[in-house]
């Protein structure tokens, strides 16, 4: 017993599972389950280095990159140097690197920010144009609808509950919502050490700037994906007229296999990269606080593709190889643009939006007449 090769995927040297398994938990494994030999095999198998990376890293790292290319030339020039973007590119793969961990909590609180299912609102008698933009109202509302009616909802088993996320449908929308809110705030108290902060502020701020900006596009890359918006995430579910494949794999392939096999064009995805723009053009004046219908919006497209996405593969065009493979290439790519694209926006729209923090430039403006005008503790 155990996960084949194929369901593993690589992240910047991390070996991590496939997105979501199961609502992203774990297999639980008791050992009672295996022979000492099996326990043995299982535990060189667990600490073996990986083999190569998968589209899991490389695609995410592509979505930061692109977005990066689509920014315009007066974007923070802190940003722009190798070393940053560098480091932007590394922090793609970071909340992947986190759903390594066995820490239960941290599984919890991660897992279900990386996806959301969107049909399964249905049954939870929720109406997409009225989702709360708070992730605890929404959490309660889910508690409701499985309190009121629970024999609408498929049994959950204890035992592959361990980290307590199958009651959830995912997180995605507030996940975004809430790390763009964090990047504008970033470059809010940035502004004001620049101003009048020391040099070693300034640069703590900077840095931390990079990496909100960094872990964020994770996040809008998994937007990309329609299998991360959809109850079909890993094999179609249910009524199946259509004959889409229930095979279990299909989800690490598109993550990873396709463009292992298929080839990963950074050069000509860049080519096709169009400039950043505002979220709300023309419209740069007025604040806006809340980008929670822009990714729910988003995340709604990407979910009309889930179908489209199912039917490539039952054609025989996700195979990563042969005539076919163009369709297949030009669908895969098209996801990563689309995410890159609003990463890239939101990204601009958090520096433009930054408003004063006001509290932080009355304390600084306090230290520097302690100080006799300095800036300098």
């Amino acid at each position: 017993m155990g996960l084949s090769s194929a369901q593993w995927k690589l992240d910047g040297g991390a070996k991590v599972l496939p997105s979501r398994p199961r609502r992203g938990g774990r297999p639980v494994l008791g050992l009672r389950h295996f022979s000492l030999a099996a326990v043995v095999v299982i535990s060189v198998w667990l600490l073996a280095p990986p083999a190569a990376l998968a589209w899991d890293y490389e695609g995410h790292r592509a979505v930061n990159q692109l977005a990066l290319a689509a920014l315009p030339d007066d974007f923070p020039k802190f940003t722009r140097t190798p070393e940053a973007q560098e480091r932007i590119a590394f922090l793609s793969g970071e909340p992947d690197r986190w759903r390594n961990a066995w820490d239960l909590p941290l599984r919890n609180g991660n897992g279900p920010d990386h996806y959301f299912d969107l049909e399964e609102l249905e049954l939870c008698h929720i109406e997409p144009r009225a989702l709360t933009h708070f992730r605890y109202e929404f959490a309660a509302q889910l508690a409701v609808a499985r309190a009121t009616r629970p024999s609408a909802f498929a049994p959950i088993d204890p035992l592959r509950n361990t980290d307590h996320t199958r009651e959830l449908i995912g997180f995605l929308p507030w996940t975004i919502t809430e790390y763009y809110a964090k990047v504008k705030s970033a470059f809010s108290y940035l502004k004001e050490y620049a101003a009048d902060g020391t040099p070693e502020e300034v640069a703590n701020a900077e840095a931390n700037v990079i990496y909100l900006m960094g872990v964020m596009g994770h996040f809008v890359g998994d937007a990309g994906q329609p299998l991360h918006t959809t109850k079909h995430f890993n094999g179609w579910v249910g009524e199946n007229p259509n004959g889409y494949t229930t095979n279990r794999t299909i989800h690490a392939w598109i993550d990873g296999g396709f463009f292992q096999k298929a080839g990963l064009d950074l050069a000509a995805l860049k080519a096709k990269v169009t400039p950043a723009h505002l979220v709300w053009p023309g419209d740069s004046q007025i604040r806006h606080e809340d980008v929670f219908p822009v990714a729910l919006g988003f995340i709604a497209q990407q979910q009309t593709k889930v179908e489209p996405l199912y039917r490539l593969e039952k054609e025989g065009k996700l195979t990563g190889e042969g005539p076919l493979v163009v369709d297949g290439r030009e669908f895969l790519n098209e996801q990563l643009l689309a995410s890159s694209q609003l990463l890239a926006n939101l990204w601009l729209t958090a520096w433009k939006q930054a408003p004063p923090d006001l509290y932080l430039k009355t304390q600084l403006e306090k230290r520097k007449q302690s100080h006799g005008g300095d800036a300098k503790p």
